[in-house]
């Protein structure tokens, strides 16, 4: 039995990436019909089609969108594998680091992170991107390096973590606000007009649960998928919104927060990152960073 051509993974790599021959093409640096001949000696070799048309473009068949992540995988990890070893001098680094947050981190700690960053390492550049859900096949597939949030039963039991900080629970509402002043109890809690915020979608939370120990419920009037915009939505209004205190700290300036009358569980927020960089000295060094910056 002859061996598998093992170049032609990085080919598949790219052309499930790209799900383009022409731009996979450009990226290897090879004509249109070579490529053409490479994606026809993989559907041989597999025995898929793997790109099939479908109006003016190409879209993956079943067993492509099976193979992707696992080619992803085994690509990068041959490039570790033949990647020499090295002492990283921080200072001689030119890297750009994707990180994964939401808003509240980034308006958090940002600043003090990329200060950091710049004198340690002026030649590195982070991009910080958008976390609106828990999906982690950005991690996987390598196009984020670093993220940060809640570890629960639905995050990638694959990904390594490390906890940043611990936060709770706090109520915020405007000042003049009738909770402004005056002890809160559960009571008083529940009978106003509450935001929720819930990137899945949920029509109830944590807050509720522990609401039903007192036999109340609360009035939800409106839901957000972040901090930042229900409180922007707090500074107008008489709602009142339930954030975590040290994540929010940055985005509360102006408005008024209050503990929480309700036994409610702390928060931990941590970063993830893909085991194929656990070893990888930048990354080692990036993580030491962000753990810093946060403690």
């Amino acid at each position: 039995m002859n061996a598998p051509d093992l170049n032609l993974l990085i080919t598949l790599d790219v052309l499930l990436s790209e799900g383009s021959v022409a731009r996979a093409a450009e990226r290897l640096r090879l004509s249109p019909s070579a490529m053409s001949r490479a994606l026809a000696r993989l559907r041989e070799t597999i025995g898929d089609p793997l790109l099939v048309r479908a109006g003016r473009g190409l879209v993956p068949t079943p067993r492509a969108l099976e193979l992707r992540d696992r080619v992803s995988y085994l690509v990068q990890e041959a490039e570790a594998v033949l990647r020499p070893a090295e002492v990283l001098d921080p200072g001689q680094l030119q890297r750009t680091f994707t990180l994964r947050n939401t808003d509240g981190f980034v308006e958090t700690f940002a600043a003090a992170l990329l200060a950091r960053i710049a004198e340690e390492a002026p030649g590195v550049r982070l991009r910080f991107v958008q976390k609106a859900d828990k999906d982690s096949t950005l991690l996987r597939v390598g196009r984020v390096d670093l993220e940060t949030g809640v570890v629960d039963d639905s995050t990638d039991p694959t990904l390594h973590s490390r906890i940043l900080f611990r936060d709770q629970w706090i109520g915020v509402v405007r000042e003049g606000h009738p909770l402004s002043s005056g002890k809160v109890s559960a009571k008083r809690f529940a009978s106003g007009q509450h935001i929720l915020v819930s990137r899945r979608g949920r029509s109830s939370g944590p807050v509720d649960e522990a609401l039903l120990a007192f036999g109340l419920t609360r009035d939800i009037v409106t839901s957000f998928g972040g901090f930042s915009a229900a409180l922007t939505l707090v500074r107008e209004s008489d709602l009142i919104a339930t954030v975590p205190e040290r994540h929010t700290s940055k985005l509360r300036t102006g408005l008024h927060s209050f503990a929480l009358p309700l036994r409610m569980p702390d928060i931990s927020v941590s970063m993830l990152w893909h085991p194929r960089m656990d070893a990888d000295p930048a990354h080692r060094w990036l993580r030491n960073c962000v753990r810093e910056v946060c403690a």
